[in-house]
């Protein structure tokens, strides 16, 4: 397993916004966002499968401390960021949260570098409806939905909520009846994602594929990795940018 010091390490800006970003890899790009609390070892260990797949991977840096270990200290920390940044909508009904713009972007152009058919966006838990949104640019073609967990789901109207405005929501289903399939990853009974994945269900039918793995765990590629679960997202992408 690689460290953070072994990617290289950049920046990417747009409208106005930068978050520090890391590379490695050759191939068809891949976008992986990290979950809580930010890009933890078990994040990298991830990354690097997808690297070792014959792929480019970019992880950018939305918050936290690059390689850092997961406390619970730390978690507490960086909710508490995700919950009072303007970029992310914690909470929020139909909204889609403006980070996934500058992600977008980022895949645009990570696109832009490697060419190919477009690329891949892999969220986890709080990031892990941004691929979803990232819909909204033609160059995401393989977005995989790892336990959305956003917006939280206090209430079971958020817990249904796919976390994208109605604009982009109609985009989104356009495209997906355009042709673009979705995968979504999670553990029966989470209930983080429950609900979400009814509804991903009923609106995007036989384009959205659901991996569903026994138990009452949460982090289906990290923290509580599944063999399963990866395998489904690297031949995912495989049948997508190859």
């Amino acid at each position: 397993m690689t460290t953070i010091a072994d990617w290289n390490r950049s920046t990417f800006t747009h409208a106005g916004i930068e978050h520090e970003t890391f590379r490695r890899g050759t191939g068809p790009g891949v976008v992986v966002m990290h979950e809580l609390p930010g890009i933890t070892p078990e994040v990298i260990a991830f990354a690097d499968e997808v690297v070792d797949r014959g792929f480019t991977v970019v992880m950018p840096n939305l918050f936290g401390d690059p390689g850092r270990p997961m406390t619970a200290g730390y978690t507490v920390r960086s909710v508490v960021r995700g919950c009072v940044s303007k970029e992310f909508t914690a909470l929020a009904l139909r909204r889609t949260a403006p980070v996934t713009r500058w992600l977008a972007a980022l895949a645009s152009d990570l696109h832009a570098s490697v060419g190919g058919p477009g690329v891949g966006a892999v969220g986890m838990c709080f990031t892990g409806g941004f691929a979803l949104a990232m819909l909204v640019d033609d160059a995401v073609i393989a977005p995989v939905l790892a336990q959305p967990s956003l917006p939280f789901p206090v209430t079971p109207a958020r817990s249904r909520d796919l976390g994208l405005s109605p604009a982009d929501h109609t985009r989104v289903l356009d495209r997906v009846a355009a042709g673009c399939p979705v995968l979504g990853l999670r553990y029966e009974d989470d209930p983080a994602s429950d609900g979400r994945f009814e509804v991903l269900r009923r609106e995007l039918g036989e384009r959205f594929t659901a991996v569903e793995l026994p138990g009452r765990k949460h982090s289906t590629l990290t923290l509580h990795r599944q063999q399963r679960a990866v395998d489904a997202v690297l031949d995912f992408l495989d049948e997508r940018l190859r």
